[in-house]
């Protein structure tokens, strides 16, 4: 509940303020002069002081200064009957919250206290979640370091027991994980916690190249071995000595680099394409796939004996939907991390868009609350991110067509985007009770954007 503090040597107007906030539910105390509610303030946390400005002792401004200077957190009004532009200059210069004028009535006096306290309810309760969370991360960081790993859930830290035990081993890590959770991640914090974190870590993305560029970029060419080499190129296990290296989406294969791959765990040697020089590698290597490989191996897609070789120790990634108390922590990582990263000022989110984040099922993981974060930090306008400045987040896969919406005998593309597109707006204008702006920043659209396709949808009637 609120607490204020009444400051004013009037009688009548005192006790005529204080009734008025008692009506409002509020916890109220009073004081006859500025030195009484200073004390009063230094022992009591108060939500709002209302001091007048004209009293023996310590007048308004001077009550105002010395409240900020004890309880920052604490709001002031001044009121006054010498109402004047410099005297409101003042106060706000030194912190006051707003200002009042002699005479007012009941109604404006309880407006203004319920909007000052609306705000300091709000402000403290991002306060306090943002200490939360700054908490909750140091103690993380006294049990684990794994740099950027955000996470504080029970599945997490089984994955961070699982790091400190492998770590210091050589042998080769399977790591396991759906795309965005953060596998490479994973492989960097076994890498820095290893004997060899002062020696290379080199990453080589599977999926992305042909066989024929992936072999050159894993082992290596002579000059002369392809047309385009036109000199000699060192491999990624040859760069990786002594270090680690991670191979990543390595269920993308082929059956003949596998092959090869194989020699190069059993053997721990290979060649470089085109030529004879026997290289030794001295390198650990660590894996990541999204696909389950006993069952690429049952259908012959993936060697059994690689697949053994790479499955010494296995560590099983949770994607974000299995572990949704890790959303604050990894929002308030992102926002400090984005807001620096474009040089924006951190600000803060409120609850009801951090529990609109927590609603959702995160398909894209991690890295798609990141990418989310990212848009919003962008387009927010504001020092607080609310729940209309997020875009419009499903519990299914947002890029799915909706069943609803879909005539599987119909394959017209204009008849059905023009259904989703109406669909999306109408769920824009629900979510919002109609409020035109609020639904456009929804939509990532510009409002006068939407009064149009309003009217082209013939929706401008329902709001």
């Amino acid at each position: 509940m609120s607490k204020l503090l009444i400051i004013d040597d009037n009688d009548t107007m005192r006790e005529g303020m204080v009734a008025i906030v008692k009506k409002l539910g509020l916890e109220c105390d009073e004081a006859k002069d500025g030195n009484s509610g200073v004390n009063l303030v230094k022992k009591n946390d108060y939500h709002l002081v209302v001091t007048d400005y004209r009293m023996e002792g310590l007048n308004g401004i001077e009550v105002l200064k010395q409240v900020k200077n004890q309880s920052p957190k604490t709001e002031v009004m001044v009121i006054t009957a010498y109402g004047s532009i410099e005297l409101a200059v003042e106060a706000m210069k030194y912190g006051a919250v707003d200002f009042i004028t002699k005479p007012f009535s009941h109604d404006e006096f309880k407006i203004k206290v319920q909007r000052i306290l609306d705000r300091v309810n709000e402000k403290r309760e991002l306060t306090r979640i943002s200490d939360e969370n700054i908490y909750l991360r140091e103690k993380l960081d006294e049990q684990f370091n794994f740099g950027e790993i955000i996470g504080n859930s029970k599945l997490m830290k089984d994955v961070y027991r699982t790091i400190q035990k492998v770590a210091s081993a050589d042998s080769s890590v399977l790591i396991y994980g759906e795309s965005g959770t953060g596998k490479e991640l994973v492989a960097r914090a076994i890498h820095k916690m290893s004997s060899r974190k002062n020696k290379p870590f080199i990453r080589v993305n599977c999926g992305a190249l042909a066989e024929t560029l992936l072999e050159s970029e894993l082992f290596g060419h002579e000059k002369g071995a392809f047309s385009g080499a036109i000199k000699r190129k060192k491999g990624r296990f040859e760069l990786a000595q002594q270090g680690s290296i991670f191979l990543d989406e390595i269920g993308d294969i082929s059956l003949n680099m596998q092959t090869k791959l194989l020699r190069v765990l059993q053997e721990r040697e290979f060649e470089r394409v085109g030529g004879e020089e026997t290289i030794q590698a001295d390198v650990r290597i660590l894996a990541a796939t999204n696909k389950h490989l006993a069952e690429q191996v049952e259908e012959g897609k993936f060697r059994e004996d690689l697949y053994y070789r790479l499955f010494i120790i296995p560590i099983y990634l949770p994607a974000l939907r299995d572990r949704k108390d890790d959303i604050p922590l990894l929002v308030n990582h992102f926002l400090k991390k984005l807001a620096a990263d474009l040089k924006k000022t951190p600000i803060q989110i409120c609850q009801a868009a951090l529990e609109k984040l927590g609603e959702y099922n995160w398909p894209g993981n991690v890295r798609e609350l990141e990418n989310v974060l990212e848009r919003v930090l962008v387009l927010c306008e504001n020092q607080q991110i609310d729940v209309f400045d997020l875009p419009i987040l499903t519990r299914s896969n947002s890029a799915k067509i909706p069943s609803d919406v879909v005539d599987r005998r119909n394959f017209n593309l204009n008849d059905t985007l023009y259904d989703i597109e109406k669909q999306l707006i109408q769920r824009a204008m629900n979510e919002t009770g109609g409020n035109k702006s609020r639904a456009a920043k929804l939509l990532g659209i510009k409002t006068s954007l939407l009064y149009y396709k309003l009217e082209k949808y013939n929706l401008l009637d329902k709001k």
